[in-house]
């Protein structure tokens, strides 16, 4: 069975390696970007099976215009996208736009649970 690819874009860096090493231990491939425009070039270079994006990056919404960009390419739409945010905790949860306007596949709150995290990998790649 061939290995995936996981994209983990995130501009923090900890959390970043966190993903890695959670993702790493179960043997999947991880690349990652820090913001909007080198997810995107990640997923044209690698053609990662799965994304995990965090939503607010070098703007407030830099994940959710990435997902965007993706549901308008027809050939990346198909990515599975996990997102993640620590968004609810902060000032900027009122401006969030609403899930079902999201192009995503599973939503986890900062901080990720290991558990949960590999559990939706786990669904989104079969």
């Amino acid at each position: 069975m061939a290995v995936a690819t996981i994209l983990v874009v995130d501009d923090d860096p900890d959390f970043v390696e966190i993903m890695r090493t959670i993702l790493q231990s179960q043997d999947y491939h991880v690349v990652t970007a820090s913001n909007g425009v080198e997810a995107l070039a990640q997923v044209r270079q690698h053609q990662p099976d799965l994304m995990i994006l965090d939503i607010m990056m070098s703007s407030v919404l830099d994940g959710y215009n990435v997902s965007q960009s993706l549901a308008e390419d027809p050939a990346l739409r198909y990515l599975p996208i996990i997102m993640v945010s620590s968004i609810a905790d902060t000032p900027h949860a009122a401006f969030f736009p609403l899930e079902d306007r999201l192009h995503t596949d599973a939503w986890l709150a900062k901080p990720v649970n290991p558990h949960d995290l590999l559990t939706k990998v786990r669904e989104l790649l079969v």
